[in-house]
């Protein structure tokens, strides 16, 4: 067969090792980025501007997860390694979405089911290639995907369950518009069947739409009593009337994480797990790094580093976990979000004693802020290096304070990526 690896990063290495590992392949790898390291040798190569329009002739072009659909110019047919593995996997699939809060919730229901013994495979767009592990998987085990908009934009199957967390905004610098990053995000509940699941935020019209996608299938909203959910009473988690643990079973802080762990227990009540099981799995998770992650404390100072943050929400969930006074960091590249829910809850709050920005959107996001609150303490920052941005937030905070390293925007113009924003960040902070 010949096939067209279109991208190579890390998915791109990982369809390349799937499918070149049958020699009656034909194998091309395709990417427009001229500066690609270490492919492989005697390989066919398409590389360069306009690369993904010269794709004719070929049975099969692998699309890697952050390339659209719509850029790719064949008479073949279209595929993923998301498409791929939903087609050869022999075990039941938990497949969770959401502009936040899914990785942290995909990594709750995969710890609480590692508590029963059984063997749960965390995948996807967590950071680990699904494809890579798909000879493992047995039919006993079960298997938790993390799904972005760009793995569902084409998919053609939808998981057993089905976590639709809150969606807003987001990507629009690569979807063609919001309504085709919810329609991506509505692949995960489309192709669902009678037995299957699907839960969703009680609060989000875009969630519940997408729930509404198909007919088939059982919904639960999260997080509210009336349909079977779990959610949170008086300190307590409960499913209708019946306490399942203590709030202080979670080891993770802010509002929303309350909500992801809702959405997990009612994943794990779904497949009749007992309330031991969930508690020790709450207690076993500490966090993702990059997700609200302590770092130290600096005379009583407090420094979080929440690089995984790339849009306004998930900044706002952030801000909403602290009473204590703030100093927040933001700022990168623009990826065409809506930061008005953002500036107008800082404006609301008054813990907020002060807002860094850096990055290439530093003057129009300083402007949305000012605009929404015209006495916050906004400084934009044009040094493209971190160290020195951090060692001037240093002199601005005082005992008590919370260091929140937030961003709200893509990392593109000062990192590689957030992982790399993060670790910059704990490393800095750690020497100061």
């Amino acid at each position: 067969m010949k096939i067209a690896i279109a991208g190579y990063g890390m998915e791109g290495e990982s369809n390349y090792r799937y499918w070149s590992s049958d020699p009656s392949n034909e194998i091309t790898i395709v990417d427009e980025n001229h500066l690609i390291d270490k492919l492989p040798q005697s390989v066919f190569k398409i590389i360069g501007e306009g690369a993904f329009a010269q794709l004719q002739d070929f049975d099969i072009v692998i699309r890697t997860a952050g390339l659209s659909p719509y850029k790719i110019k064949t008479n073949g047919k279209i595929w993923s390694s998301t498409n791929e593995f939903f087609a050869k996997c022999p075990a039941k699939i938990i497949g969770v979405t959401g502009t936040k809060g899914k990785g942290t919730t995909a990594s709750l229901i995969a710890s609480i089911f590692e508590t029963t013994g059984k063997k749960a495979w965390l995948l996807g767009n967590i950071g680990v290639p699904p494809l890579d592990h798909l000879s493992e998987i047995s039919a006993d085990d079960i298997v938790i995907l993390e799904l972005s908009s760009f793995q569902l934009w084409d998919l053609e199957f939808s998981p057993h369950v089905a976590v639709v967390l809150l969606i807003e905004p987001d990507h629009l610098n690569v979807h063609d518009d919001f309504k085709d990053y919810v329609n991506a995000k509505s692949n995960i509940r489309k192709h669902q069947k009678d037995d299957d699941l699907c839960v969703y935020n009680p609060v989000n019209d875009y969630s519940a739409n997408i729930a509404h996608t198909s007919k088939l299938g059982k919904i639960i909203r999260y997080g509210v009593q009336d349909d079977g959910g779990v959610y949170e009473k008086d300190g307590d988690f409960y499913q209708f009337e019946h306490k399942i643990c203590s709030l202080s079973s979670l080891q993770l802080i802010g509002r929303h994480n309350i909500e992801n762990a809702c959405a997990a227990m009612t994943v794990a009540k779904f497949y009749d797990l007992s309330d031991d099981n969930i508690k020790v799995g709450l207690q076993n998770f500490k966090g993702l790094p990059h997700r609200l992650e302590f770092v130290r404390d600096i005379k009583e100072v407090s420094y979080y580093n929440d690089s995984f943050s790339s849009a306004p929400a998930a900044t706002i969930a952030a801000i909403k976990s602290f009473d204590r006074p703030e100093i927040i960091i933001l700022g990168g590249i623009d990826k065409g979000a809506d930061f008005s829910d953002l500036a107008n809850e800082i404006a609301e709050r008054k813990n907020i004693k002060k807002i860094i920005i850096i990055g290439e959107i530093g003057q129009k996001l300083g402007k949305i802020l000012r605009e929404a609150s015209p006495d916050l303490d906004v400084k934009i920052i044009e040094i493209k290096e971190l160290k020195p941005i951090i060692e001037l937030v240093k002199s601005y905070a005082s005992s008590g304070d919370v260091v929140l390293f937030s961003p709200g925007c893509a990392s593109f113009d000062m990192f590689k990526n957030f992982y790399d924003r993060g670790n910059q960040f704990k490393e800095i902070v750690n020497n100061l």
